[in-house]
C-alpha cells in the first residue's frame, strides 16, 4: 500500500510495547492520519516475548495482518537483539534499540547492514525519570526523533491525555520527561 508506514515493536509482556504502539498510532490519528495498532503474542504473561505493530497512512488501511516488512523496528528489550529482529526490515529501514551499546555493536549482533541503527539507554532513562524500568515511553521519544512520524508535542499531549487521570500528574510528567530525554539522547549510526 503506497504511503503506508509500518512499525514493528519487540518487547516482553509488561514492558509497555502494546501501549507504545497504541500511543504512536493515537498521536498520528490526532493529526488526521488513519491508523492501526495491535499486539501479537501467545499465552499472555509477564516477561514473554511479544510483538506489537503500528500502521499509519494518509488513506484508509485495509490490511488485517501482522507487519512482515516494516520500515521501522523498535526493540524495547535488549535481550531480544538477534538477527531475528531485523527479519523483513527493508534496506532503507531503521532499527531502534534500547541498549547501552553503540549502533555499530548492534549492527554486528543483528547483521543489519543496509539501514540506520539508533540506540538509546531507555531503561536508564526510565529509572531516572520514573524510578522503575519501564522503557516504552523513552523508546517512543527515540523513535520520533529518528523518524518524525508525529510531532514530539503531539505525542506528549497524547500521553498527558491518556495518563493524567489514570496515574496522576507526577507520573505523567515523568513519562513525558522520559520521552523528551530519549529524544535528545538517541544516537544514530
Amino acid at each position: 500500500m503506497k504511503g503506508l508506514v509500518e512499525v514493528r515493536w519487540h518487547g516482553r509482556g509488561g514492558q509497555g510495547a502494546k501501549t507504545a504502539a497504541q500511543f504512536l498510532a493515537e498521536a498520528a490519528l490526532e493529526t488526521g492520519k488513519n491508523i492501526q495498532a495491535f499486539p501479537e503474542y501467545g499465552p499472555e504473561r509477564a516477561g514473554a516475548p511479544i510483538r506489537t505493530y503500528t500502521r499509519i497512512s494518509e488513506k484508509p488501511i485495509n490490511l488485517h495482518c501482522g507487519v512482515a516488512n516494516p520500515e521501522y523496528v523498535v526493540v524495547i528489550d535488549p535481550t531480544l537483539v538477534t538477527p531475528a529482529v531485523v527479519e523483513g526490515l527493508t534496506d532503507k529501514g531503521v532499527l531502534i534499540v534500547n541498549t547501552k551499546e553503540s549502533p555499530d555493536e548492534i549492527r554486528k549482533k543483528t547483521g543489519f547492514k543496509a539501514g540506520k541503527i539508533a540506540t538509546v539507554d531507555a531503561t536508564q532513562i526510565s529509572l531516572d525519570t520514573l524510578g522503575r524500568p519501564m522503557p516504552n515511553m523513552p523508546m517512543l521519544g527515540a523513535l520520533v526523533k529518528v523518524v518524525p512520524l508525529v510531532d514530539l508535542d503531539v505525542l506528549s499531549e497524547r500521553v498527558k491525555g491518556k495518563f493524567l487521570k489514570k496515574i496522576g500528574e507526577e507520573k505523567t510528567n515523568a513519562n513525558i520527561q522520559g520521552i523528551k530525554r530519549a529524544y535528545e539522547e538517541v544516537k544514530v549510526g
